[in-house]
């Protein structure tokens, strides 16, 4: 197994992240958001836990359904129904169990929640959402030693949430497995990562996988092996030291913004102007406490309602202390 760890210079230094020794007691836990995620991000780690005799499950969080261009040039249809759909969600979950050979994964290894395509971020911030709980249930019936899973710097609103929803989850564990973030949208907004080098074999194996993925391949051939092609990159999730919400948007778009703040607990979203902001001196806003969550992990996205086409998350999520109020002494 060939590891290498690189921290970027142009972000702030960080401790690059040990990988356990694999083994026979390894059991990876590959949090996918949608059919291909598993392929691209992790091909490699996966190839390499199951040559040490480790177990590898892959929890599939939605079935990749939502997915209309692909399947508007493959099936020479403009209106897609429901119906339509759900069957473009069975075969791409087929490619995903034909992929799974490639990596010496069997059919049992896959796990699928079964949620909405461009979705997750409603099962987050629906009132009397049961996706946490339904989640936490999952992993801890895996007991797994290692978790791979997308950061939440991932511009990809699925992916995103994916990673709020498995902290959450991970909240109510009594031992928490160790976790590597894997970044397919967009750029960490840290440095300190280890990156994972296969042998010839095990890139040929994950390059045909990614070909079991053929209506993807279709329309994004090229994007997808650059991106499987690659080093597999993880990053730790970073120590959060700092209040402030990462963003100060124009004051021009505040009427059309959308402040949520998630926790275990629940969620509460407001639109930007009736959200208990405080001025951070030197710029800034930060969240005033919250009634309920005190104490427990939190996370603030901040969303845009105007319609457009374009399905990357321009902000996305942040995570803040758990101590809101210990965090505001000295604020204007």
């Amino acid at each position: 197994m060939a590891l290498t760890g690189v921290v970027a210079n142009a972000l702030p230094a960080m401790t690059a992240p040990e990988l356990p020794a694999f083994s026979g007691q390894t059991r990876l836990l590959v949090i996918a958001p949608h059919p291909d995620d598993e392929t691209i991000a992790t091909g490699l780690l996966i190839q390499q836990v199951v040559a040490a005799g480790g177990e590898v499950r892959i929890l599939l969080l939605t079935a990749g359904d939502n997915n209309p261009w692909p399947q508007r040039w493959l099936e020479r249809r403009l209106w897609i129904r429901d119906a339509d759909r759900q069957r473009w969600g069975q075969r791409r979950q087929a490619e995903m169990r034909q992929a799974m050979q490639q990596l010496d994964l069997p059919e049992s290894a896959l796990e699928c929640m079964g949620w909405p395509d461009m979705g997750l971020n409603a099962c987050l911030l629906q009132p009397e959402s049961l996706a946490v709980s339904l989640l936490a249930t999952t992993i801890g019936r895996f007991r797994p030693s290692l978790i791979a899973l997308p950061s939440i710097d991932d511009r990809h609103p699925d992916h995103g949430a994916a990673h709020v929803l498995v902290r959450l989850a991970l909240a109510s564990q009594a031992a928490a497995p160790q976790l590597l973030t894997y970044l397919v949208h967009g750029h960490a907004r840290h440095a300190g990562f280890v990156e994972i080098e296969g042998s010839r074999e095990q890139m040929m194996n994950k390059l045909a996988a990614l070909d079991a993925h053929e209506s993807q391949m279709a329309l994004s051939g090229q994007r997808m092996r650059r991106l499987a092609m690659r080093a597999e990159s993880y990053l730790t999730v970073p120590a959060v030291s700092s209040a402030v919400l990462p963003w100060q948007p124009p004051r021009w778009l505040r009427p059309w913004l959308r402040l949520s703040l998630v926790s275990a607990r629940g969620a509460q979203s407001w639109n930007w102007h009736e959200a208990p902001l405080q001025h951070v001196p030197g710029g800034g806003y930060r969240l005033s406490p919250t009634g309920g969550m005190a104490g427990q992990s939190q996370f603030a996205r901040l969303a845009s309602t105007l319609p457009s086409p374009w399905i990357f998350d321009h902000w996305g999520w942040c995570e803040l202390p758990c101590d809101l109020s210990r965090h505001g002494a000295g604020l204007a």
